[in-house]
């Protein structure tokens, strides 16, 4: 008799547990948490950005050219498409990943960014817009993003959806070709005049703007360097500039004669994790820099072509990372400089050792 009450037990538990187990809610998340490659196919780590959604992928050369198969780890009870494991061809084409969650309530989609490690000259000869802010930023020939600006964070502070309203766009007035690179520092805007800018620099630079630290750590948004294979022997390029006509410290005091000037310099440092504007100039990680001795005022286009610098007892690793900065203001980064500077680059380039 007690075996019989025991065994209803266990079948009124058996089906009060499926009940429950039925009754819980499907998960609603619809993340990609990991993308694995092989070591031997990346130059860098993988990053995942939760909030622009996109991946970067840091290739060799031959794995660029013949495609890869990532491993991904998804959100509990998700669907991805295409699937883990699945060979995806970087072929200049968008290569989107679309998970949907196991509740199916949400969709995300993420964009693949891929970065090939073989090229170190730019032209600046195709750009495009954002869709929504409207600012504009460079992109190779089969459209990768590799190059980065001040203007995601300018986004935050209120500036007209133009392209022209912000600091960093595209020029017709470049050295070779159509176009090149215009940065111009500008007057900052009702929000951030609030929060204490009173100018914005126009700014360029390999790397990513992270906006999740816009407005937290600024220095920290920008994200300086891709992954660089070999020793860098020079930085070469073009360049014409005018500073505004009136310099201005942090507080918007002007500065009776001090004259603006740009910035333009190359840095190789070791490991995966990016510097950035707080520490690209300090960090012990810093192999050699090539910059820009002189600043000051070129009204036509002036060639610089500037040695590395190595510094004595660098570790050279084998992750290394190549950054290249540009402003319009050489103390933007602590919001000084006079509105109105303007620097124009053009065929930049990063001239290996043989």
């Amino acid at each position: 008799m007690y075996k019989k009450m025991f065994s209803g037990v266990l079948l009124l538990f058996g089906l009060l547990l499926q009940s429950c187990i039925k009754d819980a809610p499907l998960n609603p998340e619809a993340d990609i948490e990991l993308f694995e490659l092989p070591k031997s196919q990346l130059t860098g780590d993988v990053f995942i950005d939760q909030i622009n959604r996109t991946i970067t992928l840091n290739l060799t050369k031959e794995a660029f050219e013949n495609g890869v198969s990532p491993v991904l780890k998804i959100s509990d009870g998700a669907k991805v498409s295409p699937a883990s494991g699945a060979q995806i061809k970087l072929n200049g084409a968008d290569i989107t990943y679309e998970v949907t969650s196991a509740s199916g309530e949400n969709k995300k989609i993420y964009t693949i960014k891929v970065i090939n490690v073989g090229k170190w000259d730019f032209d600046f000869e195709k750009w495009q817009t954002h869709p929504t802010d409207m600012y504009a930023y460079p992109v190779e020939d089969i459209g990768v993003e590799l190059w980065s600006s001040g203007n995601p964070g300018v986004a935050l502070s209120g500036v007209p959806k133009r392209t022209d309203a912000y600091p960093t766009r595209s020029t017709a007035d470049g050295y070779l070709g159509t176009t090149g690179a215009e940065m111009v520092t500008i007057k900052g805007t009702v929000l951030s005049e609030f929060i204490g800018i009173k100018l914005f620099a126009g700014s360029l630079f390999l790397g990513d703007f992270n906006s999740s630290q816009a407005l937290l750590n600024p220095l920290a948004a920008t994200e300086f360097g891709e992954p660089y294979i070999g020793l860098p022997d020079r930085f070469t390029g073009y360049y014409k500039y005018a500073s505004g006509p009136q310099f201005m410290n942090k507080d918007g005091q002007v500065q009776a004669g001090v004259k603006d000037k740009c910035s333009i310099y190359a840095i190789l440092y070791s490991g995966n994790e990016r510097l950035n504007a707080s520490n690209i100039m300090t960090s012990d990680r810093v192999i050699a820099k090539a910059e820009l001795a002189d600043g000051s005022d070129r009204k036509d286009f002036t060639k610089f072509d500037i040695p590395f610098v190595y510094k004595e007892g660098a570790v050279i690793g084998d992750n290394l990372m190549m950054a290249i900065v540009a402003s319009s203001s050489a103390l933007g980064n602590v919001y000084s400089g006079a509105i109105g500077s303007r620097l124009v680059v053009d065929s930049l380039r990063i001239v290996p050792k043989l």
